[in-house]
């Protein structure tokens, strides 16, 4: 790498995730300065290890269950078979597609990319060691932490293809195991098993917690259970995993900590991510890193406890979602320059799991408004009272809304939640996500009208009820 000790930015940024190439994207757009350094590919886990490739197999998953399903629609096809080796190339195709796309943006914006490791040096300057191990020093008047995460590993079964694998591992599979234990009944473990078990293989979910999808309101965690029950996925919660022992003839046995064995082709270990703060930073600056590796901040502004340094994204202990890195990537960068920056409410979040059926929510859920000493009023509607649902063939599912409850006419109030598993409620939970962020109340979300038939009159379905006056419940 040639000699870039003397140039200087007024933003460099490390890491090219989410929360990376935003910020270079809106500072740029700002008409900024900006570099990014980066030691693998602008896009970070989220476009080529994460959420684009695992959404491909899901879609995937999907046309699989279509094609299956498409005799009760009256077409006649034969079964379907599975080569995951040309989804695993499609999915490539597409990861290729937009990171080549953004890119071309970067270089349009004259954004300045550097290929290596960032590590931030006192005095805001930044040392950028290469592949080949040679290191040269860059400077800005700003610098953003955005380093992202890696997955997290349980002791004992760290990575080793194809027997045991994280989301990085998995998503480079060419073909499918049989027997797949999931460790981990989060959102990710969730949207593995569900597209493992759709495509064929017998998949049993493995949860130290007393159920999964612990984030979720219990209403809607309890719908995708019965719902995997029914495609044969196995759920095992409150297990502890204790350790794995490799056979001869490929795959292992799992021992779990109540003297049960497990044996399966694969372990896919899916318990979170930790932040990749390892190194990150040199002695010398004010950075503090917390026990657990979160970079610390104040979440109203990304800024750290150093001067003119500012964290973002999986590096911080907020919400580990690419979304969410957009968002506080802007908060940072309008407080570099000295803008007022809305903080990010991370009670407020949008949050979707693609799993099948798809999960989607925002705001508090029922017991966590109760814990707040909040009283609500609560609305259940069911998709299967919804025509667009039927004829889709995905009647399974509901959308919840929680209401702060109105004194005066003891209905719903303000909207504090809107919870929903269904069809296709990833693209559904905008207006419940605008509703509750812009604390509307149920009579004012109620007056506007939702189109027939769709999927989204469940949603409005609910909010009429808790008005007092409901259509058709």
């Amino acid at each position: 790498m040639t000699d870039t000790s003397t140039q200087s930015f007024d933003i460099v940024i490390i890491g090219g995730g989410p929360g990376g190439y935003g910020a270079a994207l809106y500072a740029s757009g700002l008409g900024m300065n900006v570099a990014i350094i980066e030691k693998d590919k602008v896009g970070g886990t989220c476009l080529h290890r994460g959420c684009i490739p695992a959404k491909e197999f899901l879609e995937t998953a999907a046309v699989y269950r279509h094609v299956s399903g498409a005799k009760d629609f009256g077409i006649d096809t034969s079964q379907p078979t599975v080569n995951f080796s040309v989804s695993q190339a499609r999915k490539q195709r597409i990861v290729d597609q937009l990171w080549k796309g953004l890119q071309g943006l970067l270089k349009q914006r004259k954004i300045t990319t550097f290929a290596g490791t960032g590590q931030l040096l006192a005095g805001k300057s930044v040392k950028i060691t290469a592949a080949d191990g040679t290191s040269s020093t860059i400077a800005g008047n700003a610098i953003i932490l955005a380093a992202g995460s890696l997955p997290r590993v349980i002791p004992g079964f760290e990575p080793n293809a194809p027997t045991v694998m994280t989301s990085d591992e998995v998503l480079m599979l060419n073909e499918l195991p049989q027997r797949v234990a999931v460790i981990g009944g989060g959102a990710i473990g969730c949207e593995f098993a569900s597209t493992m078990a759709d495509l064929g293989s017998q998949v049993t979910i493995l949860e130290g917690l007393p159920k999964i999808l612990p984030g979720c309101d219990t209403d809607v965690a309890e719908v995708v259970v019965k719902h995997f029950a029914k495609r044969g996925i196995t759920i095992k919660t409150g297990v502890q995993v204790t350790g794995h022992t490799p056979q001869s003839g490929g795959g292992t046995v799992i021992s779990l900590g109540n003297g049960e064995t497990l044996a399966v082709d694969a372990v896919v270990v899916s318990v979170g991510r930790v932040p990749n703060s390892r190194d990150l930073v040199a002695p010398g600056t004010n950075v503090s890193i917390s026990d657990r590796g979160f970079v610390e901040i104040d979440v109203n502004t990304m800024r750290t406890s150093e001067q003119g340094v500012w964290a973002i994204g999986d590096l911080v202990n907020t919400p580990q979602l690419a979304h969410v890195g957009f968002a506080e990537a802007i908060v940072a960068v309008k407080d570099i320059r000295g803008e007022h920056a809305v903080p990010v409410d991370y009670d407020k979040v949008p949050w979707c799991i693609y799993c099948h059926p798809e999960v989607a929510f925002a705001g508090l859920s029922e017991q966590a408004a109760r814990e707040r000493g909040i009283d609500v009023v609560v609305e259940k509607h069911k998709f299967i009272g919804d025509a667009r649902a039927l004829i889709l063939g995905e009647p399974e599912g509901l959308v919840k809304i929680i209401a702060e409850r109105n004194p005066a006419t003891g209905h719903g109030g303000k909207i504090l939640g809107v919870h929903m598993v269904g069809p296709w409620v990833t693209e559904q939970l905008g207006q419940g996500y605008l509703a509750v962020n812009w604390e509307a109340t149920v009579d004012e979300v109620a007056h506007y009208i939702q189109p027939h038939p769709t999927l989204s009159e469940t949603f409005g379905e609910a909010v009429m009820a808790l008005t007092g006056r409901g259509l058709h419940g």
